[in-house]
């Protein structure tokens, strides 16, 4: 028998050598049949258990004890329920160990920290640093790492006259800070708490203070039980059968008498998300490598990245080197100023001190690498991970879908489900747009089908990948049917779905969604104001779009971008104000590049205005000597209008500068495979029938009273030979690839890289109602729907 008990001192001394949940049964049966179950023994079981986190073993041996607990106990169980990630009774535990007058000490308050964290429930976890500071642990090592992990992630800055400030700040700064524990005695600001996993029942007679049991002042009392073993149960009343009640706790007069002192003080003082953060840190007597993470990390992930570099120095300076999670943490701010060289540095880094094996570390290194449009060195450092997780495959998967790179972003979708990784909701939102610019509508719906399978479709960033998927492949319907059904809208879904009813031409509801976006009280941001700006300029709503940009700058403070100064000047040139938009162009606040300048061009092509064509091309080529399309567009204005030698002059000054024109290319799905097709061609494996169709469409055209506009043929060939190149257009070979190749009543839907022409335009009106089905033409501007004869943009585009 003296051997067993010697044995359980051992342990008792040593607990960590148990590290089985068979060795904590045996040890415990051995408890009770040597010693019997002594309080100190039971306690120090249930911190066995709880360090295993084995939560039922832990509830169990917990419900027997006598109440009160130890504060051995409650740490326990408030860890265990924190580890589980029931933050709801790990925190009604905590109140309840308060209730019992059982002081926490530094054991407890992390888990309860980490906690209001899980939850988001800043005010509580300030809560609980009153008690901190009250108890004196605010100078704890582990609780002053989980206080600023908990600032660092949820502190949220309240607006007082025209300032901005967290009530931690407001608190800190106040002359009578002192008083933090009166805040403190107001623990409880989860409404989710109070209303659904805690009964409370109010006592205000004689209680006692939450963080501090001397008070003799009368304050509110909460009384909680944990009891039962079920994780998913909550937590039953107990006390004298009196009703319970669901309080809403407020904050004190001192408190918002706190407010209007600090407010006065705070004038011209500018307070910073992460200042709680670093008072803690700055406070800390004694810091470890996790208290300098947390500080980077905060400092990092709110876009303080002089900070964040700042602190590694610092961390440096104090003898301690840089583990993978500090280094994860500042390589995206290297992504952030796309300087690829300091991220190499730290590459080198991580590979002397063998951290690049990490696939933390590797996956921020593919981010790094393609956020500086290095996706070369993304794929080899992916290529060298000896692990994979999802992280890592999102990571590639998203830096090729942002470079560009659709096609591979799509193979490393599918080598990622045949690695038998599963795909997570960041995962379908980096994929899904990889669909709309390719336009793969039948991929699209697979992908939609394997997020409803999934769950995923309530997730609203992957909801708002597919209204923009589903808009750019043609089905606005679809798009719209999605956005309606989602709970809540962000401001990606907003314009998403705003841009996608300005590229089909539907003007008019893109308007009166950006207004009910407004009155949603969700504030327009550069982005929403570009996607109605464009659905005026597609529907020729002059005086609509310089109402919305003229509120751009007056009512939201939003400054002009090149972007929403190409939309003005392109929604002028369609509307034939010529002279308005080249004056427009000519004083805008920034200086205007080709591009901008080129919308102009584009428009004095539709309307014949050579003159002022000249003078535009001269602009571009000013700021933009290499831009290949201001010479192709100047040498077809000068073709349309029969000056065929400076046509000629362009085409060789093109020539002897190696540029080469963008052929015409058009893209259309048919049974899940994708055919290309360019002006001309004759190398498709289908190109007789294709033939033998465009020739039968032209024949019933006519009939319709066709003539072909051999004004668009910018070539100086004979009548002849102009129908024929008008009729091979890019866009009408797959069109008549997908009458033959689809059944009747089919929609068609083609992609082209270019404008379409007024000739196909007309042409394809004619044949939507010859062959009796929709064809959807996206060009490189905007949606096309073709219908019985006419299309969506009224002749207007």
């Amino acid at each position: 028998m003296s051997s067993i008990q010697t044995l359980l001192k051992t342990l008792f001394r040593n607990p960590s050598t148990i590290k089985s949940q068979s060795l904590a049964k045996q040890l415990h049966a051995q408890i009770l049949k040597t010693k019997g179950p002594s309080p100190p023994d039971l306690s120090f079981l249930l911190s066995v258990y709880s360090n295993l986190n084995l939560l039922h073993d832990t509830l169990n041996l917990f419900n027997t004890l006598h109440f009160p607990p130890t504060t051995i106990a409650w740490k326990s169980i408030i860890r265990c329920y924190a580890s589980h990630g029931l933050c709801y009774h790990s925190l009604a535990s905590f109140v309840e160990m308060k209730a019992f007058g059982i002081c926490p000490d530094r054991h407890v308050f992390p888990s309860v920290l980490k906690s209001c964290t899980l939850i988001r429930d800043l005010r509580f976890g300030e809560s609980v640093h009153g008690c901190i500071v009250r108890s004196g642990m605010d100078i704890d090592l582990y609780t002053c790492n989980a206080l600023m992990n908990l600032y660092a992630k949820l502190e949220v800055l309240g607006e007082i006259g025209g300032q901005r400030f967290s009530a931690r700040q407001l608190l800190d700064e106040s002359p009578d800070s002192k008083q933090v524990d009166n805040f403190g005695n107001h623990l409880g600001s989860s409404m989710e708490l109070i209303g659904r996993n805690v009964n409370v029942k109010k006592e205000v007679d004689g209680g006692e203070s939450l963080c501090s049991s001397q008070s003799n002042e009368p304050v509110h009392k909460l009384q909680l039980q944990v009891v039962g073993s079920d994780m998913n149960a909550d937590l039953p009343p107990i006390g004298d059968g009196s009703p319970q009640i669901d309080t809403y706790w407020e904050v004190d007069d001192q408190y918002n008498g706190n407010i209007d002192r600090v407010s006065e003080q705070k004038e011209g003082k500018r307070v910073t998300k992460m200042d709680s953060v670093r008072k803690v840190f700055d406070m800390m007597p004694e810091r470890d490598i996790v208290s300098w993470n947390t500080m980077i990390a905060g400092n990092a992930q709110n876009g303080m990245y002089e900070q964040a570099l700042a602190r590694v120095r610092e961390m440096g300076n104090a003898n301690l080197k840089p583990d993978s999670f500090t280094l994860s943490s500042v390589l995206p701010v290297f992504a952030e100023y796309v300087d690829a060289i300091k991220g190499k540095e730290i590459h080198a880094y991580a590979i002397r001190h063998g951290f690049d094996v990490d696939v933390f570390i590797g996956s921020s290194l593919i981010d790094m690498y393609a956020n500086c449009t290095r996706v070369e060195d993304s794929l080899k450092v992916f290529n060298l991970l000896r692990q994979r997780d999802s992280i890592s495959w999102n990571s590639i998967i998203a830096g090729c879908v942002q470079n560009g790179m659709f096609d591979e972003g799509l193979i490393f979708f599918r080598l990622m489900l045949m690695a038998k990784t599963k795909p997570t909701d960041v995962s379908f939102s980096s994929i899904i747009p990889a669909c709309a610019h390719l336009t793969t509508l039948h991929l699209g719906k697979q992908l939609h089908g394997y997020i409803i399978r999934g769950e995923f479709e309530d997730n609203i960033y992957v909801a708002s990948s597919l209204v923009d998927m589903y808009a750019k492949c043609g089905n606005i319907k679809m798009a719209r049917w999605i956005f309606d059904k989602m709970e809540q809208h962000d401001m990606v879904s907003w314009t998403a779905m705003t841009m996608g009813y300005a590229l089909h031409g539907h003007a008019h509801d893109a308007i009166s969604l950006f207004e009910q976006m407004k009155g949603e009280a969700v504030k327009p941001n550069h982005v929403a104001f570009m996607a109605v700006l464009t659905a005026c300029s597609h529907a020729g709503l002059v005086d609509e779009a310089w109402k919305y940009y003229n509120s751009m700058t007056k009512k939201y403070g939003i400054a002009p971008g090149i972007e929403h100064y190409a939309a003005v000047a392109d929604l002028l040139g369609r509307a034939g104000r010529l002279d308005e938009a080249y004056h427009f162009i000519s004083n805008m606040q920034i200086e205007p590049t080709g591009s901008v300048w080129s919308t102009l061009l584009a428009a004095c092509r539709v309307h014949k205005n050579v003159e002022l064509a000249e003078k535009v091309a001269e602009k571009i080529f000013d700021v933009d000597p290499e831009n290949i399309g201001a010479y192709v567009l100047l040498s077809n204005i000068y073709s349309a209008a029969k000056k065929w030698k400076e046509a000629a002059v362009l085409r060789i000054s093109m020539r002897d500068k190696g540029m080469k024109k963008k052929p015409a290319c058009s893209w259309i799905e048919v049974k899940n495979k994708v055919h290309a097709f360019v002006s001309g061609d004759e190398s498709h494996p289908y190109y007789d029938e294709i033939f033998k169709a465009l020739e039968a469409l032209l024949e019933q055209m006519e009939r319709e009273g066709y003539v072909p506009n051999t004004n668009e043929v910018i070539q100086d060939v004979e009548e002849g030979q102009k129908k024929y190149l008008l009729c091979h257009h890019s866009e009408r070979l797959a069109i008549a690839f997908g009458i033959i190749s689809t059944p009747a009543g089919t929609t068609i839907r083609v992609t082209k890289n270019l404008r379409v022409c007024v000739d196909c335009h007309t042409a394809t009106k004619l044949i939507s109602k010859i062959v009796g089905r929709e064809i959807i033409v996206r060009d490189n501007s905007r949606f096309h729907h073709f219908k019985g004869g006419e299309c969506s943009c009224g002749d207007y585009w």
